[in-house]
């Protein structure tokens, strides 16, 4: 066999043997690995009976008190306060209701109604003394199941059948990450303003808001601009769907995504922060066979000019 080829093919087992062995074994042992589970939130208990969205309808307008803190545009009911005051309320702006039935697990929906700390797993950070924000729904005098699935059915029925990257992205995490690649604050997109001072007075609604947030988490959580490139796709699965399974302790709570929720969510961070990654795959196979031709005319120009002297 020609010596070059020897060393080609050396040079190429030592070149997959790191890219696919060591550099592997070697974040395993930097990183733990978590196993995901689907989004199938297997703690929490199933629906057992089927809801009535017009009974759920009445139990969220109205015993139900979830328009005292949260906006539904699909019923044409403002949010009672804006976010600044929200935050300063709450520590954070409670979300739309909108379309969260179309992106959380009816199980943590359900869940997240009964007892909000225990389906967001954040009880570690609350007590009797410093209770959750949101409260408990302990019924309006009926069978609570029936209501809780009532209430579900109701937050189902108003979901748009299509919901954006953009649109699941501000519902699950926009309220409390910025993105500043996307000029998205935890205040909204911002705005383009024709006046300085008025773009003065949104920066300083938004450091507010921010002082708001971090007083209520412990600290402000980061920018996901480029989340998307700087972690795995198994550690932000994983992280999204628990996040106490990658970071004990951490006041991020769990979001309640379903699995295609997830997926609307992690488009968007790719959108953001790796915007050139479908015209980076399609010229990549083109660099390739640009390299695997140019390898085939120096092989046979370099066999061409030393031929005589071998």
């Amino acid at each position: 066999m020609n010596k070059e080829i020897k060393i080609l093919i050396v040079v190429i087992v030592f070149t997959l043997i790191t890219y696919f062995g060591v550099e592997p074994f070697a974040h395993s042992q930097m990183h733990k690995h978590v196993e995901g589970k689907g989004f199938a939130y297997k703690d929490l208990p199933e629906l057992k009976v089927k809801g009535d969205p017009a009974k759920g309808k009445e139990l969220v307008m109205g015993a139900g008190a979830c328009t005292g803190c949260h906006g539904i545009k699909a019923a044409d009911a403002p949010a009672p306060m804006d976010a600044s005051t929200a935050a300063a309320t709450y520590g954070v702006n409670p979300p739309d209701l909108s379309i969260v039935g179309a992106l959380l697990d009816e199980k943590f929906l359900a869940d997240l109604i009964k007892n909000p700390a225990h389906a967001l797993k954040v009880e570690h950070k609350f007590s009797e003394s410093k209770p959750y924000p949101m409260s408990s729904f302990a019924g309006a005098g009926g069978d609570l199941e029936q209501e809780v699935a009532d209430m579900v059915a109701y937050l189902k029925s108003i979901a748009p059948k299509e919901v954006t990257p953009k649109e699941a992205y501000d519902m699950a995490c926009g309220r409390c990450h910025a993105m500043r690649y996307a000029k998205w604050t935890q205040l909204g997109e911002t705005p383009k303003f024709k006046y300085k001072k008025d773009e003065l007075a949104y920066k300083l609604k938004v450091v507010e808001y921010q002082d708001h947030l971090a007083k209520y988490i412990g600290k402000l959580p980061p920018d996901l601009s480029i989340i998307i490139r700087a972690r795995s796709e198994d550690f932000l699965e994983t992280f999204v769907e628990d996040p106490q399974s990658q970071l004990h302790g951490t006041a991020m709570p769990r979001v309640g995504l379903t699995a295609e929720g997830y997926e609307k969510v992690r488009q968007h961070l790719e959108d953001v922060g790796d915007p050139s990654k479908p015209a980076r795959e399609s010229l990549g196979w083109k660099v390739i066979l640009y390299f695997v031709i140019f390898t085939i005319i120096a092989y046979l120009w370099k066999q061409k000019i030393w031929s005589k002297l071998h």
